[in-house]
Order: C-alpha cells, then structure tokens, then sequence
C-alpha cells in the first residue's frame, strides 16, 4: 500500500507530498506531460517510452517526497495514464464491458451506466473538473471539433463507432455532462431478436415480406427503445442487387447488406469545414443512383425531403422517428414537414405522407429492461384523414411487482394491404403464403 515514511528530514526540493494514489497519480501526469512537451509529437504514441518515463517520474517523487510506492501501484498508475492519454480513462474498463449500452458522466464525480435497460451508479470517477474537460477535449480534437463558451456542445463519434454528446457552461449550469451511446459490434441476427422477445416468428415473417417487397416504413419509439437496433436487422432483408445510401447526423448504422453507401452530417468547425445538414444529404442521395435511401433519424426539416424519395421510386425506404404511438409518427411528421415548407398546405403534406408511409413500427422499453415491438399498423386515407390499421400487437398479460413483464405478440387478424403488391412482385409465393398465414 502507499504510505508516507515517518521521522524522515524535509526534501531539499519543496514539493507537495501525495495524499492517497489519486492525488500521486495527478502529479505523475502533470509531470509527465512537462516533460514531453517539446519533444516530438509521436511521443505519446509509443507506450514503451511513456512507461519509462513515468518510472523516472515516480523515483523522482519517492526521492523528493520519500514515499514508497509498490509494484502493483505502480503498474495501476501506469495504466490509468496510459488509459488518460490514449484510451478512455476511468471509462475505459466500462468500453470494455459489452452489457452496457450508454455511459453517463454527470460531472467529475459522477458516472451512471445502462445495463439491460437499468440504470446502475458506478464508483468511478474523474479527478476533477479540469481532468473532465481533458479528457472531452482530447476526443473530440481527433475530429476537429472543439468546446467553448461559444460551442458549448458537441457529437462525435469514438474510434469504436460509439457516439459521444458532451454539453459544458453556460448551457449545463452544474457543469460538463458527457453521454455516450455505445456501439455493439455484435450483429444481430433475426432470431437473436425473436429469442430476446423484441417480436415473434410471425411477425419476423410479416416484416421480412414488407421490406423485401418495397414497402416504406417508419420504425418509432423513445430514445433507448431499440430503434437503431431494429433499423440494422430489417436492412438484412433488402434484396443483395439493391443499392442503399444512409443518410445520419452521426454515423451509427451496421446495416447487413453488400451495397451501402454512407452519408454523414459534418458540424462546422471554425471557418474552414462547411455545414452539411442532413436536408442537403437527403438530395445528395437522390442523385446517387439509390434504389433505397436510409435516415437513420429525423427530426427536422430534412422529413420533408424524405417524404418526396419515397414518392418518386425510392421504395422500401426505412427511416427512424421519436414518437410515442403510431398515431403520434403522423402527427409529428406531419409538423416537422411544415417546418420544412411553411408555406405548403397541410392538406398536400398529409397526401404526401400518405402515399410515402406504408408501414409504421412501434418499439418500446419496458421497465425491466426488455426492448418490444408494441405494435405493427398500415397507414391508409380515409377521406382525407390518415388512419393507422393495426397489424400486430403486443399484449400485455402480466405486470409483476419485481418489475417482470408477461406477455406475447398476436396477430389483429386485419389483412395487411401489401400482400396484393407482394404477390404481383413475386414475392409472395403459394408456399410462402402458407408459411405466412400459419405464422399469423
């Protein structure tokens, strides 16, 4: 353990002895970085030479403080250093766990992770407010991004694909905030999710079919409910000689197909980088030959560009939407494509959406972690009103204290409309239909 020697004579060199191994491991860095700086900048990327000189740095301190330090201190310093300087820090062992999915940092001493869907508070913890600030600002630097009073937050994307969205003052008064969406690198499959229970066999069926037939579909819920997940399985089913450009804010699409060319939004970063909005990715995607476009979210003006591929041949379009119900996807997209064209009638915004929007996909989280689609519509006219023609659902059966949940997915029995266009494609086979209609 480390501990101050007793009874021994002050150090020529007056130097504030450590307290404990957070406060030796501070003054190591500091030191460390004084004595690098000037020296090449390919310093800090070989470890080997970092190690050796945080050795000298440590004999230094135990001469001039007289402490002792042990090997397995040592070594502990050494790597959290190393994690400070090339790595993720004190959230380094949580990247490393693949059961979390977001990392949240409510200022130096306080991080939270998601785990299943539940919220856990961890003993980690940053030195201080500055430690923090480094740390944001190291990763973020690598992108050309940066934070100030005047660009008080920021996204970026980690080395990993994980997203980062940091916010400081003036616009989070308690200080800087961190939260980070991870990225899992495990692909999953259709019937990891029908064993996870987020859809059953039936309705695997009926999405196979409409994604693969070309019908557009908005896949809706809250933040964390599965969306992104679920956007990435469908992709799987659209046909290999198709060829899919995704539009996003910030890259986060695994999509499972041979042909995807990706568009990303970029911030502006001082003068030189220009802003490139998704609406302008949107029409960007038009002119790139796309069989389907892909929005990974939309939130703003750019839906109403959306909503025009989808009527002009880009069939079995997919995008994402924050809304509560299927009801609410309409209404909201019916508001953001306002934002986009004041001065269009609502009445030819809602015939736009009719005819560009098939299907809607509600997914939900409940509280016990567990990610479900809820509920499966077919959107169609009726006399000017949009409708929404509920598919499949899921019923809840039993809600228990402890927080489980029991339930299943069932079939309405409504016959869904795109079966017809199924058939004409070629899709819907005889046999296929039987498997379907067993399914369902």
């Amino acid at each position: 353990m480390l501990r101050l020697l007793e009874n021994t004579e002050v150090p020529p060199v007056a130097v504030r002895r450590p307290t404990n191994l957070r406060d030796l491991r501070r003054q190591v860095h500091a030191r460390l970085i004084d004595s690098l700086d000037g020296e090449s900048a390919d310093a800090l990327d070989r470890p080997e030479v970092v190690s050796e000189r945080i050795g000298e740095i440590l004999w230094d301190l135990s001469r001039e403080t007289e402490l002792t330090v042990s090997l397995p201190e040592r070594r502990r310093i050494e790597s959290e250093i190393l994690d400070d300087l090339k790595g993720m820090g004190p959230l380094a062992s949580l990247m490393l766990d693949r059961g979390i999915t977001d990392i949240l940092v409510n200022g130096p001493d306080e991080v939270w992770i998601d785990r299943c869907g539940q919220l856990e508070r961890t003993d980690l913890a940053f030195d201080d407010d500055a430690h923090l600030r480094r740390f944001i600002d190291r990763l973020v630097a690598g992108q050309g991004r940066h934070l100030d009073a005047r660009h008080p937050q920021v996204d970026a994307r980690l080395p990993d694909g994980s997203r980062l969205h940091a916010v400081i003052p003036p616009l989070c008064p308690r200080g800087a905030v961190v939260s980070i969406r991870r990225f899992q690198n495990e692909s999953l499959k259709p019937q990891d999710l029908v064993e996870r229970g987020m859809l059953d066999q039936g309705l695997l069926t009926l999405l196979e079919l409409a994604v693969g037939c070309g019908q557009n579909i908005v896949i809706a819920g809250s933040a964390g409910a599965g969306k992104t997940t679920l956007l990435n399985m469908l992709s799987g089913f659209i046909p290999e000689h198709e060829r899919v450009v995704t539009v996003e804010e910030t890259a986060e699409l695994k999509l499972d197909h041979g042909h995807v060319i990706p568009l990303e939004a970029r911030q502006q970063v001082g003068e030189v980088a220009q802003t490139s909005p998704l609406r302008e990715l949107v029409r960007t995607a038009l002119r790139m030959r796309a069989d389907r476009i892909i929005v990974g979210e939309v939130r703003g003006a750019e839906v109403l560009d959306m909503l025009q591929a989808m009527n002009v041949g880009h069939d079995g379009s997919l995008t994402t939407v924050h809304a509560n119900s299927p009801q609410d996807v309409l209404r909201r997209l019916e508001a953001l494509a306002h934002m986009g064209d004041a001065g269009m009638p609502r009445e030819t915004i809602r015939d736009m959406i009719g005819s560009a929007v098939h299907l809607i996909v509600q997914v939900m989280r409940f509280r016990d972690g567990q990610r479900r689609i809820v509920s499966l519509c077919e959107v169609h006219d009726d006399q000017g009103s949009l409708k929404v023609n509920e598919l499949y659902r899921y019923k809840l059966a039993r809600a228990d204290i402890g927080g489980g949940i029991v339930g299943h997915h069932e079939c309405t029995g409504a016959p869904p409309r795109f079966l017809e266009r199924a058939q004409v494609l070629g899709y819907l086979t005889p046999d296929r239909y039987t498997g379907l209609r067993d399914a369902v």
